[in-house]
């Protein structure tokens, strides 16, 4: 008889909670075109060189490309259209990021302005507890460059 059991390398993530929010001058649904297109985050992430997609829908692998040669891979977890929402996990990357877990929202706030939310849970790869916040100041600094640009494209 085999010791072999289920196992996975994904867990979520018990780091640091990070969430980045702008109010942009437009309608929801022109947001929502924009960041629920998980194929296009190089819209507003100029670090991003491209991105490969694998799949379509939940469970579809997006590989980004950064500029200075890092890759991460993520995979969708849900979607949810009328909600505006969607989740993913870091399957693998070279940023130094154990897991992370991330998601996007929009929301309508009232006639041609909506909110746009990301929302990241995520652990360093290495140093646990000493490396946290300066990790944390990363992540919320890359959150809120990329949601910043957001805003950009819509003003």
């Amino acid at each position: 008889m085999s010791n072999l059991q289920p196992d996975t390398l994904i867990n979520n993530p018990q780091g640091c909670h990070v969430v980045s929010s702008v109010d942009v001058p437009a309608e929801a649904a022109k947001v929502w075109a924009v960041l629920g297109n998980f194929a296009g985050f190089d819209r507003f992430i100029p670090a991003l060189s491209h991105i490969e997609m694998t799949g379509e829908g939940v469970s579809s692998l997006r590989k980004k490309f950064f500029k200075d040669g890092n890759l991460v891979v993520e995979q969708l977890n849900s979607r949810d259209e009328l909600a505006r929402s969607m989740t993913w996990t870091t399957i693998y990357n070279t940023l130094g990021v154990a897991n992370l877990w991330a998601a996007m929202q929009v929301q309508s706030l009232d006639e041609g302005r909506s909110r746009a939310t990301w929302t990241i849970i995520a652990e360093p790869a290495s140093g646990r507890e000493e490396a946290l916040p300066e990790f944390k100041d990363f992540v919320q600094g890359f959150a809120d460059d990329a949601m910043g640009n957001v805003l950009k494209l819509f003003v």
